[in-house]
C-alpha cells in the first residue's frame, strides 16, 4: 500500500468548511490502495468547533500531532471577539472599523507572511524529516488556507527532495480578503514572491476549480489538476420540510458578501403579496456579520428572520434538506469568479432548489446550470430573481417544489477521491 503524508491546518473538532475536504480524502483513500498518515497542530486556535465530526474519523487513521504556536491566542488578549472574527475570515467593512480591527489586520498582513500560522514552519520542517524517513514515505501534500502549510512542503522539497503536491482550497493572493490585510508595497510583493516559488517548486497542483487552474497557469508550468469540492453519502436523520417557505442561509455571511439585490426583493415581495409576507422565513444559520443583519434591518425583514447562528455540519445538513429554497451567496467581484463553495454539493444532493447570487460566468453558474440545481443570478438582475422567488413561492403553494438534480455522481467523494488516487499513484 503507498503511504502518503497530509499536511493539514484543519482537522476535527474544527468545524466550518476548511475540515471537509481531506477528512472525506483521508476516508476513503485506503479504499484505492492509499495509506494517509495526516500532519495536524497539537493545540490550534479553532474558530468554530464541532465535536460531531471527531466520529467520522477513522480508528486506523494515523493522526501525528505537533505543536503550534498561534498568534491569535496573544491577539485575544486585547478582544477575543475581533481575534475569532479576523481568524474565521469575517473582516468588518472599512468604514466601519475600529482602530484596533485595523491595527489587527495590518499586523495580520505585514507581519506574519503568509498568515499567522507560519511560526509552525521550521518546527514540523525538523520533525517531519525524521519522520518521513523512518516511515518511508515519499510523497506529501500540504492543503491550504492557511498557505504557511505550502512553506512546510517547500523546506521538505529543498532539503530531502520529496515528491510534493500543493493543494489550494482557495487561491492565495487573489482571494477576496487580500486586499483587506492593508498590505504594505513590500508585503504585497513578499506574497507574491512565496506563492510564486511555491507554485514553481511543488511537482503538482491540485486546484477546486477551472478559474483558479486558469491563473495559476500563468504563473506556472507545473501540471495543475483540478479536483472539486463534493458531497458525500450521509445518513442524516431527515426533517418534514419547513411549513414555513424559507430561504436558508447555511454558512458564514460575511461583511462583503451583503447581497442588497436579495433584500430589494424580498422586501417588495413581503410588502406587495400578502400571502408571501405570511408565510416566508428568512433562515440564517452560520456566523453572520453585523453589516448583514443591520442590511435586512434596514430593508424591514426583520421580522421575517430565524437566526439560528452556528450548528454542527450535521445539524447544517438536516437544515439544508428541510428548507425550502437555498441561498448562495458570493462576493460581487473579479476574484471570487474562481470559488465554488464547498456547501454547493451538499446544496446539489439535498433536491431543494438553489439561488445563487453572484458575479458574472462563474465555475458557480456553469456547475449549477449542468447540474439542473437551480437558478443563478448576477447583481444586476433585480427583475428576474424576483420572478424567480416568486415561481418558487407559488411551487411551494403547490406542493411540487423541489429540484431535479442531474450528473450528481462525478462530484461524490468517493468518485473525486478515486481521482486523486490516480494522480498519487500514476505520477509518484
Amino acid at each position: 500500500m503507498k503511504k502518503i503524508l497530509i499536511v493539514s491546518y484543519y482537522w476535527p473538532p474544527a468545524g466550518g468548511p476548511g475540515v471537509q475536504r481531506w477528512l472525506k480524502f483521508v476516508k476513503y483513500l485506503p479504499d484505492f490502495g492509499i495509506e494517509p498518515h495526516v500532519y495536524i497542530p497539537e493545540n490550534p486556535t479553532y474558530p468554530l468547533l464541532d465535536d460531531k465530526l471527531l466520529s467520522e474519523v477513522s480508528e486506523e487513521t494515523i493522526i501525528i500531532k505537533k505543536s503550534i504556536f498561534e498568534p491569535y491566542g496573544l491577539a485575544s488578549v486585547f478582544s477575543k471577539k475581533k481575534a475569532k472574527k479576523i481568524s474565521s475570515g469575517i473582516i468588518s467593512n472599512q468604514k466601519k472599523q475600529s482602530m484596533l480591527e485595523k491595527i489587527m489586520l495590518w499586523v495580520r498582513g505585514n507581519l506574519f507572511i503568509p498568515d499567522a500560522r507560519v511560526f509552525w514552519v521550521k518546527p514540523s520542517v525538523r520533525y517531519l524529516k525524521e519522520y518521513l524517513s523512518k516511515h518511508q514515505i515519499d510523497t506529501v501534500i500540504t492543503t491550504g488556507p492557511p498557505h504557511s502549510l505550502h512553506l512546510i512542503g517547500l523546506q521538505l522539497k529543498k532539503e530531502i527532495n520529496i515528491n510534493w503536491i500543493t493543494d489550494f482550497r482557495d487561491p492565495w493572493t487573489t482571494i477576496g480578503y487580500h486586499k483587506q490585510l492593508k498590505l504594505s508595497s513590500w508585503a504585497a510583493k513578499k506574497h507574491k514572491s512565496l506563492e510564486k516559488e511555491v507554485l514553481n517548486v511543488c511537482d503538482a497542483i491540485i486546484v477546486t476549480s477551472e478559474t483558479t487552474k486558469k491563473e495559476f497557469e500563468q504563473l506556472t508550468n507545473s501540471p495543475i489538476e483540478v479536483i472539486t469540492n463534493g458531497y458525500d453519502v450521509e445518513q442524516i436523520n431527515k426533517k418534514p420540510l419547513d411549513a414555513k417557505f424559507t430561504l436558508a442561509h447555511i454558512g458564514s455571511f460575511l461583511s462583503e458578501r451583503n447581497p442588497h439585490i436579495l433584500w430589494q426583493v424580498l422586501s417588495e415581495l413581503t410588502q406587495e403579496n400578502e400571502s408571501f409576507a405570511t408565510h416566508f422565513e428568512l433562515k440564517l444559520i452560520g456566523a453572520v456579520s453585523n453589516e448583514v443583519l443591520e442590511s435586512i434591518e434596514k430593508y424591514q425583514l426583520a421580522s421575517f428572520v430565524n437566526n439560528l447562528g452556528y450548528v454542527s455540519h450535521e445539524e447544517a445538513l438536516q437544515e439544508q434538506r428541510c428548507s425550502q429554497v437555498l441561498l448562495l451567496i458570493e462576493i460581487d467581484s473579479e476574484e471570487t469568479k474562481c470559488i465554488i463553495p464547498g456547501k454547493l454539493f451538499e446544496y446539489m444532493v439535498s433536491e431543494r432548489p438553489i439561488v445563487a447570487i453572484g458575479p458574472t460566468e462563474t465555475d458557480v453558474e456553469k456547475i449549477i446550470k449542468a447540474t439542473n440545481t437551480g437558478t443563478f443570478f448576477n447583481y444586476q438582475d433585480k427583475e428576474a430573481l424576483k420572478n424567480q422567488i416568486l415561481t418558487y413561492f407559488r411551487m411551494y403553494v403547490a406542493h411540487n417544489l423541489k429540484s431535479h438534480p442531474v450528473g450528481l455522481q462525478k462530484y461524490s467523494r468517493k468518485s473525486l477521491t478515486e481521482r486523486l488516487s490516480k494522480l498519487l499513484i500514476s505520477n509518484f
